[in-house]
């Protein structure tokens, strides 16, 4: 079958794609993906963002059969649900990232979990099942990005997951809802007119919606076309389509599903240590090379010694905040993340609260940090460096570098460490056998017969026996 159109080959794959596409490496990395993004949606619970949304949700809470994360007394309609865990999971900027840059799992994993509890299902969603469909809304949006050379950079206009994100929400929804292929193209380009978000809400309380958004519009998108609503059948190949969002917007038909090869086969995501925008990771591990030279037996040298700091970045504007006043306001800021491991030697959680963004001896510091933009570093996620150069007082200079920080793609996290981050997160909201049951159940997704294990594991109540059964068509992870 020759597909003439970018468009219908998308709805192609959305609805031919089965489980036994499924690599072991694609199966292995998305159980990663799935793992770390419950522990950072557990998290964000916690948040003042996550508070907001939920309140404004609860309007929509009457008949409501999808859960709230960690929340086992608030259910709200999946589109709701989806939308406030998608929040919880961006409202620290802990979530994975990809490249080209987006968040992708945020807006997609809501939508599974969600659709797996409103959607009658004979026979029942199976852990198989909920793969594929995860690993479609991942694909959709690593397939688009790669449609444009401006996508290799870090954003400058809009945020990437309020656009691709929402049309792999909607892709996933699709695969979910059976769609035809002509619906699963209608999805598509309702969901292009549901997308988009201005990067100038970085670093707000806003960005967190983004990938809320994301999640709940591709729903609505695909639930449209389901009962009838139409779109441009070309909107991926049109320049006044997809490409609206891109100046240099160039689209290829995809791959025959007979040598279809996924994205997330050829490249894994970055997983971060820390709750921060992805760049500041590398400063992070730069600035943590360097503090070693300035401890001595008396301990941290103290700040009125150090002269001058010269971090030497790729220019990311937005990530450009000499003096944050609010944790969002760190969470984006290279001179901040770099004040705060020099002086601590380590970034955390709690490392972007007031009380620690507002102390005299950080204050003190980022008056001294000065930002160079080497030609050579290029502000892409995939080939970004930092170098951080400390000079004291008395005219010595010490200077680190990072490459490739840990977690990053080329450095993943161990599974050991994966699985640590995840139950330092999901702690703030689940008691530790079920988190331990969470983790057992991610691990053998694959094999787990109905989602429905999962989802009550998510309310944060107390955790069944999964039941799990090897399908003939499974395939089984590394270990």
């Amino acid at each position: 079958m020759t597909l003439k159109s970018v468009t219908e080959s998308f709805a192609n794959m959305i609805h031919h794609l089965k489980a036994g596409h499924l690599t072991d490496s694609v199966i292995w990395r998305s159980k990663r993906m799935i793992l770390d993004t419950l522990g950072v949606g557990f998290l964000g619970t916690n948040t003042e963002v996550f508070h907001i949304a939920s309140q404004y949700s609860k309007v929509y809470s009457s008949g409501g059969t999808s859960t709230v994360w960690g929340r086992p007394d608030f259910r709200l309609p999946p589109t709701y649900a989806a939308f406030v865990n998608g929040v919880a999971i961006h409202s620290m900027d802990f979530d994975d990232t990809w490249h080209p840059a987006t968040h992708p799992s945020g807006a997609v994993l809501p939508v599974v979990t969600a659709l797996s509890e409103a959607l009658p299902q004979s026979p029942k969603l199976s852990g198989l099942d909920l793969l594929l469909a995860f690993n479609i809304g991942i694909e959709v949006q690593g397939r688009l990005m790669r449609f444009s050379k401006e996508a290799n950079n870090i954003p400058k206009r809009f945020h990437p997951p309020s656009v691709v994100g929402t049309l792999g929400s909607a892709a996933a929804t699709a695969k979910l809802l059976g769609l035809s292929k002509t619906k699963c193209q209608e999805a598509l380009a309702i969901a292009i007119s549901h997308a988009g978000a201005p990067m100038a809400n970085a670093a707000t309380q806003t960005k967190p919606l983004h990938i809320g958004n994301a999640a709940r519009l591709g729903i609505e998108s695909a639930f449209l076309a389901m009962l009838g609503l139409q779109g441009n059948k070309q909107i991926l190949d049109l320049k006044t389509g997809f490409g609206a969002f891109y100046d240099n917007y160039n689209p290829k038909v995809l791959p025959n599903l007979d040598t279809y090869t996924w994205l997330l086969d050829q490249q894994d995501v970055a997983v971060k240590c820390f709750p921060a925008h992805l760049a500041t990771h590398w400063v992070a591990e730069a600035a943590e090379s360097v503090r070693k030279h300035l401890v001595t037996d008396k301990g941290l040298l103290p700040v009125e010694h150090i002269k001058r700091i010269v971090l030497r970045i790729p220019e990311v504007p937005y990530v450009n905040r000499p003096f944050p006043d609010s944790e969002h306001e760190a969470r984006h800021s290279f001179q901040y993340v770099a004040c705060a491991m020099l002086l601590d030697g380590a970034v955390t959680i709690p490392s972007f609260q007031q009380s620690q963004i507002n102390r005299p001896q950080v204050r003190e510091l980022l008056q001294k940090v000065a930002l160079e933009h080497p030609p050579d570093n290029i502000p892409s996620f995939d080939t970004l460096y930092c170098e951080v150069s400390v000079t004291l007082g008395d005219g010595a200079t010490f200077t680190g570098r990072s490459d490739t920080f840990y977690g990053h793609w080329r450095r993943p996290l161990s599974q050991e460490d994966l699985q640590k981050k995840f139950r330092a997160n999901a702690s703030t909201m689940l008691p530790s056998d079920t988190a331990e049951s969470l983790i057992k159940t991610v691990e053998n997704l694959e094999d787990l017969e109905d989602c429905s294990v999962l989802t009550s594991l998510l309310k944060g109540a107390s955790p069944q026996r999964p039941q799990y059964s090897v399908h003939s068509n499974s395939i089984h992870s590394h270990s």
